[in-house]
């Protein structure tokens, strides 16, 4: 484990710090330890859902398929041939 060197604190209602005492207590663990636990726990599952896209394999089926469909892409020959900005020394 790292050294414990940065400090996270918190305000809670009474209520909320006694459920979560008890709920540490009940796990034989220090309070800091279950809240960061805990916090850390939520943070993966937002973490992971917010960095990958689930889709229906229908759906990525047919998004693959047009992968190999070539685009039309009517402005490309008019785009390649304008003047370049710059130039190789």
């Amino acid at each position: 484990m790292s050294p414990k060197t940065e400090r996270i604190e918190v305000r809670a209602d009474e209520t909320s710090k006694s459920r979560i005492s008890e709920a540490a207590e009940l796990l034989g663990e220090p309070m800091s330890s279950f809240v960061v636990r805990s916090a850390l726990a939520e943070a993966e599952k937002v973490l992971a859902r917010a960095h990958r896209t689930i889709v229906a394999a229908e759906q990525f089926d047919l998004l693959i398929a047009s992968l190999d469909e070539p685009d039309e892409a009517p402005a490309l020959p008019e785009i390649a041939n304008r003047p370049r900005r710059f130039r190789r020394a």
